[in-house]
């Protein structure tokens, strides 16, 4: 047998499970990095559309194409929410794409950046440069611990905005889903402040969004859950917000003019919390 001209590269895709039934698949370039942390595995894959791929425990987290669609939902909707929101803890988060955002607001003057894993942090400065920059302002105070513990040890009324940035409710992040996490978060709030959190995805986590938005009516006069398009984690996501006092159906309370965004709008802000029917009547509304 004469042997090819030129040996082509095998046809490699990475494939997600949402269900038993439905998945998500990236055609392959090759790996980049790969490694166990010691809390979890991290692996970074380049694909042929979406850029960089991370991966947490074969989990995708991201990819540098639609990274932006998570990240600038997850903050400015509570961010503009706030009419002045000065002080910002960030729990999880490690890859650096939710500081990245905080940090683009001046009314900002202080950063807490709580992420259990250090390598995770590590592998985003140097495989993720775009997603990196909050890492460097000098308004951030980054805390390698446990957000859970983190959260029982916080003074009261500490803090404006909290955001919760976790992988699913397994592993390290378990315990980031509990009605005892969110009451520590409650307590950490100021008397205007807001908490918001991931809430999975709307088709395949039904029961878990909708446990997340019981828990929040129970702690917060204030409870709504909005949706972004979110490509590489199914079509949509959900995002559950609680507020002390700001209702974020009136909108954003300051102009988002000169801030380098992508996705976020006005009328994005006031349109993400138009939920299906088959979602108001999941969570009761």
């Amino acid at each position: 047998m004469t042997p090819p001209d030129k040996i082509e590269p095998l046809d490699l895709w990475y494939l997600e499970k949402f269900s038993e039934n439905w998945g998500l698949s990236l055609r392959i370039k090759g790996g980049i990095h790969s490694a166990f942390s010691g809390l979890q595995r991290i692996d970074i894959l380049e694909t042929e559309e979406f850029g960089r791929l991370l991966l947490l425990d074969s989990a995708i987290m991201l990819t540098e194409k639609d990274e932006f669609t998570y990240h600038e939902m997850l903050v400015h909707v509570p961010l503009f929410t706030h009419p002045s929101p000065q002080r910002v803890l960030v729990i999880g988060g490690g890859d650096g794409g939710t500081l990245r955002e905080v940090t683009r607001h001046p009314q900002v003057k202080e950063v807490t950046h709580v992420e259990i894993d250090e390598e995770v942090i590590r592998v985003s400065k140097e495989f993720f440069p775009q997603l990196s920059p909050g890492f460097y302002d000098p308004r951030v105070n980054l805390k390698v611990t446990d957000g859970i513990r983190f959260l029982k040890e916080c003074s009261p009324k500490s803090y404006d905005i909290i955001l919760v940035d976790s992988t699913d409710p397994k592993g390290p992040a378990e315990g980031l889903f509990t009605p005892q996490f969110y009451k520590d978060c409650h307590n950490a709030l100021k008397e205007g402040g807001i908490l918001t959190v991931q809430a999975g995805s709307p088709y395949f986590q039904q029961d878990l969004m909708a446990r997340v938005h019981k828990a929040f009516r129970k702690l917060f006069p204030i409870a709504r859950v909005y949706l972004s398009g979110v490509i590489t984690y199914g079509g949509m996501w959900a995002f559950a917000l609680g507020s002390k006092k700001y209702d974020p159906l009136q909108g954003p309370s300051r102009a988002s003019k000169g801030l380098p965004l992508k996705y976020y709008t006005p009328h994005i802000h006031k349109g993400a919390f138009i939920l299906p029917k088959y979602i108001e009547e999941l969570l009761g509304l």
